[in-house]
């Protein structure tokens, strides 16, 4: 099993449908705030990945839908890295809702690695040891929720205490 991030946010008002039910490309965008807080978790942000000349594009995506989220729900995202190769990482993703724990929707991404002029590359040190480690991980020790991560009302998420 690898690391897990498990990043909590409530659902807004603007994320739903006339049904007041989330609307379903909102779950790409809560799949992307999981991925990054992952990076955030294992040492780097994804803007340093970008400042070192890499880059991470969605090469496929996709997600079961379960149970709809509704305004005002506050959900978890469970995110963690389940293969990664030298040059393309896959991420799973769990989107729950926290008060009963009902799964809500699951899918997963793929990524591959490539410089700024959009061609394959390696991952380079830091970060091929990060995700390693990641992908390996057989304790999900690292999981930021709850107290130790927390949401602004402009949706950035910050770790308490670092």
């Amino acid at each position: 099993m690898s690391t897990i991030c498990e990043t909590t946010l409530r659902v807004r008002y603007a994320e739903t449908d006339q049904m007041a039910v989330v609307y379903h490309s909102n779950y790409i965008i809560w799949f992307e705030v999981g991925r990054v807080e992952l990076l955030r978790q294992l040492g780097f942000s994804y803007l340093e990945m970008e400042q070192d000349d890499l880059n991470l594009p969605v090469v496929e995506v996709r997600c079961r839908f379960k149970h709809p989220a509704r305004y005002d729900d506050e959900i978890t995202i469970r995110t963690r890295l389940t293969q990664m190769r030298s040059s393309l990482l896959r991420f799973q993703y769990e989107v729950l809702r926290k008060a009963d724990g009902q799964l809500l929707a699951e899918g997963e991404s793929v990524h591959v690695v490539v410089g700024p002029d959009m061609k394959r590359t390696h991952l380079t040190g830091k970060y091929r040891e990060a995700f390693h480690t990641a992908a390996e991980n057989t304790e999900p020790k690292a999981i930021c929720a709850g107290p130790a991560c927390s949401t602004s009302s402009s949706d950035t998420i910050t770790k308490k205490g670092n």
